[in-house]
């Protein structure tokens, strides 16, 4: 069996299906009364400081959430590209950009995994719960070295990855998904699959800085801190829910195990609500820092 051709297939097929799935998701992402990547956008932005002028790349960029505070940092004179691998998300966030007059900014469709872009041609390489994502992180991680001038940074977000968490989904979501419904999804996308071939040099710092430092970077730091994700009802998340990553959960369930998973995360969720508020999750986040080491 050639290993390679194999999991050269297996990528394209996930690639695929996600870029399917976020086309699918495009109108409605991150616009149903959850706020979730929006602040946490804002926050790599902080963490990553572009500067007024700079050239910043935004690696899977959705909607802008965190592209379009980038490019309001770095003003008229710098430029900000966004690339993605769902054609309609890059024109949501093009129509995005527009309403908030933001003009330094220019979207393309590409896989983030292999960016088509000059070599030495960007200040900052950005990356909010996108790079992570990417069959192979870490071989990428060296191309954007790559493409970073001398001194150049890269800032991004991940989950904080454990062995018995699903990756797109807050710690707590865990105790309230059967594992029976794992058998509906492709084995290669089982939490504990998933955690061994693309997560597990996440988990432990260490493991992350060393794979940052072969990538072609140092001065590496991590910071776990919380993001509160905010929802009006726990069917307004579950609603959410469909626009995200847990779509790739919800396409694959039979529609009465579906229906009822829906009606649980529901119950749960509202549970959570002091009276008639909002529901508020406290949800780990990993930001990461680096400068290019040359």
């Amino acid at each position: 069996m050639n290993t390679a051709a194999t999991a050269t297939t297996a990528a394209d097929t996930y690639k695929t299906k996600v870029t399917a799935a976020f086309n699918g998701a495009a109108a409605t992402y991150d616009r149903l009364g959850v706020e979730f990547f929006t602040p946490m956008g804002r926050r790599l932005v902080e963490l990553a400081a572009p500067r007024p002028a700079e050239r910043l790349l935004d690696v899977g960029c959705g909607l802008g959430a965190t592209l379009l505070p980038a490019a309001t940092r770095i003003g008229p004179a710098g430029h900000a590209l966004g690339i993605d691998i769902a054609e309609a998300m890059i024109e949501e966030a093009g129509r995005e950009a527009e309403r908030q007059s933001i003009t330094n900014v220019e979207l393309r469709v590409m896989d983030g995994e292999h960016p088509d872009l000059p070599a030495r041609s960007f200040d900052l390489v950005l990356g909010s719960y996108s790079v992570i994502f990417l069959p192979d992180a870490r071989a990428a991680l060296a191309r954007y070295a790559g493409l970073l001038r001398d001194g150049g940074r890269i800032a991004f977000t991940s989950p904080v990855f454990t062995r018995d968490t699903f990756p797109f989904l807050p710690p707590l979501f865990s105790k309230w998904i059967p594992l029976s419904l794992l058998s509906h999804l492709p084995e290669s996308w089982h939490p504990e699959q998933l955690h061994r071939q693309l997560h597990s040099w996440l988990e432990d710092p260490a493991d992350l800085e060393a794979a940052l430092t072969k990538a072609g970077f140092t001065d590496v730091r991590i910071v776990d801190e919380p993001v509160r994700m905010t929802a009006a009802s726990g069917e307004d998340w579950v609603n959410w829910s469909h626009t995200q990553g847990m779509r790739l959960l919800w396409q694959h369930l039979p529609q009465d195990e579906a229906a009822a998973l829906r009606e649980r995360l529901i119950g749960e969720l509202d549970a959570l609500r002091d009276g008639d508020g909002p529901v508020e999750i406290e949800v780990p986040v990993r930001y990461v820092t680096a400068k290019a080491a040359r």
